[in-house]
């Protein structure tokens, strides 16, 4: 099983960070291929940024996708993910969403725990796009100034866990996912300094990738995520606009 790794920001220590954790959760016959944005910004924190973010995404998936069996979009308020899902045959994976799902198998409710509260608006628009409001208990912030973004979660370890452990204590949070990409890979680091399951948002999506090519499952051909109809375009990558304009093989 071929499973991609898609960084939509241009941080190459972060997609590092990612696969890093991805081949930690990969079951053995599955490989992790990675591809990082080659323009836009160091790590996506608003919501133009995860805009554009979204767009480079469908542009390397366009690339890429028919070398792969699945696809995780590695940002985590889940930039394109629905367009592609749209656009694309394989099964496209969110972070977020895919560790909230999990949260939601071991938790009544859960909170996120990020790293900068720039985070907190385009994470709570993304918590209510996947229908999962009820079920979040909060967002907590750690809310300090970092250094460099790639080592953000070794730099506020510490404070990252007393928010976790702030969430369990006082907002009656099951289960704590630390979200954004420079965290990947801090659960498994902190997970006993924390009174309640800690999801990893790459290893979850990781093992839901693996969960649904194993599943087989048809494309749709009618309602919400079908394909869309072949439609003129100007300007655009080859790829994506083969994929747009339904040519040939793309």
């Amino acid at each position: 099983m071929r499973i991609l790794v898609l960084n939509p920001n241009f941080s190459e220590s972060i997609t590092e960070r990612l696969v890093a954790t991805a081949a930690k959760a990969a079951a053995p016959g599955s490989t992790i291929g990675a591809a990082t944005a080659p323009r836009g910004v160091p790590y996506i924190s608003t919501r133009a940024e995860a805009q554009i973010g979204g767009a480079i995404a469908l542009e390397m998936l366009a690339e890429l996708h028919r070398d792969y069996d699945a696809a995780i979009i590695a940002a985590f308020g889940d930039p394109g993910l629905l367009a592609a899902r749209e656009l694309f045959d394989l099964p496209v994976i969110g972070m977020a969403e895919a560790s909230m799902l999990t949260a939601c198998m071991v938790a009544r409710r859960f909170a996120i725990v990020t790293f900068a509260r720039a985070l907190e608006p385009w994470y709570q628009e993304c918590v209510d796009l996947h229908g999962m409001k009820d079920r979040c208990a909060g967002i907590c912030m750690v809310d300090e100034p970092f250094d460099l973004v790639s080592n953000v979660q070794d730099e506020k370890e510490e404070r990252l866990v007393a928010e976790a452990n702030r969430a369990a204590q006082e907002m009656d949070a099951d289960a704590i996912i630390f979200a954004g990409a420079p965290l990947a890979g801090l659960a498994e680091k902190v997970r006993d300094r924390i009174p309640v399951p800690v999801i990893d948002q790459m290893a979850a999506a990781v093992k839901q990738a693996e969960a649904l090519v194993s599943l087989n499952l048809r494309k749709a051909s009618i309602g919400t995520f079908r394909r869309p109809d072949a439609k003129q375009t100007r300007g655009l990558p080859a790829a994506l606009a083969g994929r747009i304009e339904r040519k040939g093989d793309a």
